[in-house]
């Protein structure tokens, strides 16, 4: 051992006198920095440490040096390192610097050893008898470090916050909690022990607001979660400054409490708002294989007439829709958690199977569901319950391909369609309630939680209107987080729809369901799963089912890649579903992360191809399809 220590200095001294020389041609370059015998830690923790780093592998990417002051105090943060995460033995065994034949550029490894770690016995918790026994054990459950692991500082400070904003959660804004450790069972383990003094409890007292102008304060009040004389929840100061930026009409949003250090037990708070510009005109251009191209203008005055009303106008022209939607939007609709908005619209789709003309408006009432949960005890989950009413006039045609189907003759005449033209056209007028509830963080790039909805529509009968029918469709999606850098996430959706009356005419042939495309069954194109006509041509079904799971994991920055698998189909009959008649496919796929979301490539292969399946006018032999869009498949 004393011999290879030897050796790694003299080859450090060898590096450093390479160095000198080249000083003129910016030094010894580094062109490798690896780690053996890390086992509890990852070489990118230990990296992201430390000051050495290897240089970019792309010709044009970033260049790094070899600094031998710079190494030698890596080696000294690298146990450091350890240390805080219970390694007190951790050591640097050794190390190996390779310099080329040039001497320009090194290979750098550096060899750990770990040793054993002190590990958290249990842990004890005093002066917490204030909190809910619920909320106690619900606290010691979901600590961030547990009995068994290593005594990690960092995850050890991170518990004594999570203590003390439960505290601070329940009415003790002036709470502190104390960090002792003890000796456990053997010389490896450590009690650790949580002291909470409490402090007197606290109720909010005065609101004190500024930095508005345009904006009332009864605006900025009813945007917040607590009132005077509330008992202090310091979740409610956080939930408030979320919600300020909510109507998006601040710029900047800050709740603090005030005089703090008297202790007050009515707590004065201050709220600052600096606004932004009340009208925002946002301007999208984007490409997919399914839109195509795509050109959007939205405008919006969020404060129009006063009292954070939103009115706007939204423009879009892509390969799949066209139209223009004005819409509006009344927050605080008797009561500070619903909301009504109405929109009026007319609209193009172009849709493989069909094309579609909507001319009309709807009203939609919205309500948000109080959640609980406290600051540490993982994100808020949100609830909504909506009720629409939409009346449209809706003008439609059959594809030519379907046209053309002389098997499909029979069929047309049953859904109340021209046979010569293939086109229809009527009024639907129904009511669709809607619920919902997310625990995710983020929808666009979910990494844990789930999201769940229910959709049931009825149009006609009471409503009036040329369609009878009722509607019913769920989704459910899974996000698990498997580590830092893997996230496995599932999808499944079902849905029926049914006439109330006559079978066919009741129910028009745009509300059919049909599969495929870049948001599910990829191994297809979009539209391509679906009951087929005597010719072959997908027409649409009464019920579906389908389900999607995916394996996510970040490779290199921002790029990631994606292992996905697809099943569902679509019956020609109401409420049946056949689990044995499934489509399936396979692919992988790309992701790479921009500020607006990530972009998506992915390629789907058939396991089951459809027989007979035409699309184009050709019976499809191929079995592979590639989409791009921009957002995760679900």
């Amino acid at each position: 051992m004393v011999c290879r220590l030897v050796l790694s200095a003299m080859l450090l001294c060898a590096l450093a006198a390479a160095t000198t020389a080249c000083k003129e041609e910016s030094g010894v370059k580094v062109s490798s920095f690896r780690f053996t015998g890390t086992k509890a830690v990852t070489p990118a923790q230990l990296k992201a440490v430390l000051a050495t780093s290897a240089s970019s592998k792309i010709p044009w990417g970033q260049k790094h040096y070899f600094s031998r002051e710079q190494f030698q105090a890596d080696l000294k943060r690298i146990v450091a390192f350890y240390k805080d995460r219970g390694y007190p033995d951790a050591r640097v065994k050794s190390f190996d610097a390779k310099l080329n034949d040039t001497q320009t550029s090194v290979d750098i490894t550096v060899n750990v050893e770990e040793g054993e770690p002190v590990r958290m016995e249990r842990v004890t918790f005093s002066g917490f008898e204030p909190l809910p026994e619920q909320h106690r054990k619900a606290l010691e459950a979901r600590l961030p470090l547990k009995p068994g692991q290593p005594l990690d500082r960092a995850l050890l400070q991170a518990s004594r916050e999570a203590a003390l904003d439960e505290l601070k959660d329940h009415g003790y804004p002036y709470a502190s909690v104390r960090i002792d450790e003890s000796p456990g069972s053997s010389d490896r383990q450590r009690v650790v022990s949580l002291t909470a003094d409490p402090g007197p409890l606290a109720h909010f007292g005065p609101i004190e607001i500024s930095g508005n102008a345009a904006v009332g304060d009864n605006i900025v009040r009813r945007q917040l979660t607590y009132r005077p004389g509330q008992l202090f929840r310091q979740s409610a100061l956080q939930e408030s400054q979320r919600k300020l930026y909510g109507p998006e009409l601040f710029d900047f949003a800050n709740v603090e409490p005030l005089r703090t250090e008297e202790k007050p037990t009515e707590v004065p708070t201050r709220v600052t708002v600096t606004e932004g510009k009340h009208q925002k005109v946002n301007f999208g251009v984007g490409y997919g294989t399914e839109e195509k191209g795509r050109v959007q203008v939205d405008w919006r005055h969020v404060n129009f007439l006063g009292g954070a009303r939103t009115a706007g106008v939204l423009a879009r022209y892509s390969g799949l829709d066209r139209g223009v939607r004005l819409n509006f939007k009344e927050p605080y609709f008797f009561g500070p958690r619903n909301d009504i908005a109405l929109s009026a619209q007319s609209w193009h789709s172009d849709e493989p199977a069909f094309t579609l003309d909507t001319n009309g408006g709807r009203a939609t009432v919205s309500r948000r569901f109080r959640s609980g949960g406290g600051p540490v005890l993982g994100s808020r989950p949100s609830t909504t319950l909506s009720l629409t009413y939409a009346s449209e006039h809706e003008s439609y045609t059959i594809s030519q391909a379907a046209l053309d189907d002389p098997t499909f003759r029979d069929e047309l005449i049953a859904l109340g369609l021209d046979p010569r033209t293939g086109k229809g056209r009527g009024t639907r007028s129904a009511i669709s309630l809607d619920g919902g509830r997310n625990t995710t963080n983020n929808l666009l790039d979910a990494k844990q939680g789930y999201v769940a909805s229910i959709h049931l529509e009825q149009a006609g009968r009471w409503l009036a209107g040329s369609y009878d029918y009722y509607e019913l469709t769920t989704e459910l999606r899974v996000y698990r987080s498997l580590g830092s850098r893997i996230v496995a996430a599932g999808q499944a959706r079902i849905g029926s729809i049914d006439a109330l009356g006559d079978p066919e005419t009741k129910v028009p042939f745009f509300k059919r369901y049909f599969l495929g495309g870049a948001t599910n069954l990829r191994g297809w194109g979009r539209y391509e799963v679906a009951p087929l006509s005597g010719e072959g041509l997908p027409i649409g079904g009464h019920s579906f089912l389908n389900f999607s799971t995916e394996v996510r994991a970040s490779v290199w920055r921002s790029l990631g890649a994606v292992i996905f698998l697809d099943g569902g189909n679509v019956w020609a009959n109401r409420w049946s579903f056949n689990v044995n008649d499934m489509r399936y496919d396979v692919g992988p796929g790309l992701r790479y992360q921009t500020p607006i979301g990530p972009l998506r490539a992915d390629l789907g292969y058939q396991l089951n191809p459809i027989p007979g399946l035409v699309v184009n006018g050709q019976e499809q032999a191929r079995r592979f399809r590639f989409h791009f869009s921009i957002g995760q498949a679900f």
